[in-house]
């Protein structure tokens, strides 16, 4: 290893298979933390060795494995024929001395459940039957390992749930103190603090931040990247999808937070497309307070959807319940694989979600770098047109929840008429809701938009037109804008 140690204070597990999970998008900190105890483990105890295995996919753990043939001289290595995995095992095992084993970045867990490629040709008879690669992690009394990871179910599938050891979020004074670790100019501690807020005190960002800040010095500050990071998404997403380079990294591992999390995506897409469906929806958010039922329901009626074609032909199963469980525990099952990867996580009430901003703008960036941002939109605009009540008394809780949802979207005025429609009803029932909250300035606005949106698609004379007329009538009056009230009703 040439890596300097972190400062991280990692307890040791011998004779076990432990895990590091990096919680929280923490995806240079379990690298670190490993190395750190690596560090801490050879400073206990001199004579471990530590064999470090880049287990991020297939060919660099064979290559890894080689590496450790050749750095110890393992008789037989060069052998084209041989099965190194099962040499660098057995030589484990059988050693004397301590040591232990990191198996580093195994986000997917895989390609260790499949056979080696080189294997699978073996005649059955042969002396020993292929194995998946998960069975040359050796275990020995003399030796312990250590994997890192950041997705909870590849964890799960090397050790027990016992011997994770999650990565917690930052908090503000650890965030602000590696910005200015990396940051060998004096910084602005004011700024400092703000910007380590505004990243969400996650380490991949603030080192990615750093980075920016310290090539461009003097002339680039952290008040100067904080204020270029607030001016629009367009500059967030040119600020962070930067990939500058840092030397103690994994070459193969991105610097980018955006890159990196979109690998994670379209991971995701490949293994769990409905779960990536679901990141998508939740994008269009606002962060905090995403009801659960609402994606619940529109993930069943996507599948009611998808399913009318083959029910239409089919004979009625009469097990409705049944097939609602299962689209539940679909759902359920989405849920679980967004979490394992820390993009989403759940309120303290169960009953709602929560994403970081920087995921949010993750997520629509990738959409957009595959040209799918409209669908999502247009499916998230449908969704609130229909989950987003009337104004009356007896929907105003499920309106507080829902109204900092549609808020953004007051300004962001469809193209597509099928949309215009949504749009205009989601503004005539969100201005109900704001004028029965005394909310008039707010109201107005919003229903005036309703009024020009459906007398544009749908004519003057409409009934939803007039609706949204009447709506409009009511706020300026009760404003005390009376001719302008008067106009309205006489339309």
């Amino acid at each position: 290893m040439h890596t300097q140690p972190s400062g991280a204070n990692v307890r040791q597990r011998p004779r076990r298979s432990t895990t590091i999970q990096a919680s929280r998008y923490h995806r240079s900190i379990k690298s670190q933390l490993a190395i750190e105890y690596a560090y801490q483990t050879h400073d206990r105890s001199a004579e471990t060795w530590v064999p470090w295995v880049h287990a991020s996919n297939a060919a660099r753990f064979e290559q890894s494995y080689r590496d450790i043939a050749g750095r110890v001289k393992i008789s037989g290595r060069q052998d084209p024929k041989v099965n190194i995995f099962q040499l660098v095992h057995d030589w484990l095992c059988s050693s004397k001395d301590r040591w232990l084993l990191v198996l580093d970045n195994v986000d997917d867990a895989r390609f260790l459940l499949d056979v080696p490629m080189a294997q699978r040709d073996e005649a059955p008879d042969s002396r020993s039957a292929p194995k998946p690669l998960r069975s040359y992690i050796p275990h020995s009394e003399h030796g312990s390992v250590l994997v890192t990871t950041r997705n909870q179910d590849a964890a799960l599938k090397l050790v027990e749930r016992r011997d994770i050891i999650s990565v917690q979020p930052m908090n503000e004074v650890q965030a602000s103190s590696l910005f200015k670790k990396k940051l060998e100019e004096d910084e602005d501690s004011i700024s400092i603090d703000e910007l380590a807020a505004t990243l969400e005190y996650m380490p991949l960002a603030i080192v990615q931040a750093a980075a920016y800040i310290a090539q461009r010095a003097p002339r680039c500050s952290a008040r100067q990247y904080l204020d270029e990071f607030r001016r629009s998404e367009r500059k967030r997403t040119s600020l962070l999808i930067r990939d500058e380079r840092q030397l103690r990294r994994d070459w193969e591992a991105k610097n980018s937070i955006l890159v990196t999390w979109q690998i994670s995506f379209d991971h995701i897409q490949q293994t769990r497309p409905s779960a990536a469906d679901l990141l998508s929806l939740m994008s269009f958010f606002d962060r905090q307070g995403i009801p659960a039922d609402v994606l619940r329901d529109r993930a069943g009626q996507a599948g009611t959807s998808g399913q009318q074609q083959q029910e239409a032909n089919d004979p009625p199963s009469g097990d409705i319940m049944s097939q609602s469980s299962e689209g539940d525990d679909e759902f359920e099952d989405d849920v679980v694989t967004l979490r394992n990867f820390c993009f989403i996580s759940v309120e303290s009430d169960s009953r709602n979600f929560e994403m970081h901003a920087l995921v949010q703008l993750a997520t629509r960036e990738w959409l957009d770098a595959n040209s799918r941002p409209e669908q999502w939109r247009r499916e998230f605009t449908a969704l609130m047109a229909r989950e987003f009540p009337s104004g009356s008394f007896e929907n105003w809780t499920r309106c507080q929840v829902l109204l900092p949802h549609v808020a953004p979207m007051f300004d962001k005025k469809p193209t597509e008429e099928e949309l215009l429609q949504d749009w205009a009803q989601v503004l005539y029932n969100a201005g109900w809701y704001l004028w029965m909250q005394g909310q008039y300035r707010e109201a107005e606005g919003v229903a005036r938009k309703g009024v020009e949106t459906r007398g544009s698609i749908a004519g003057q004379d409409a009934v939803a037109t007039l609706d949204s007329v009447s709506i409009l009538a009511v706020v300026l009056q009760y404003q005390g804008k009376y001719e302008a009230a008067e106009a309205m009703n006489r339309r």
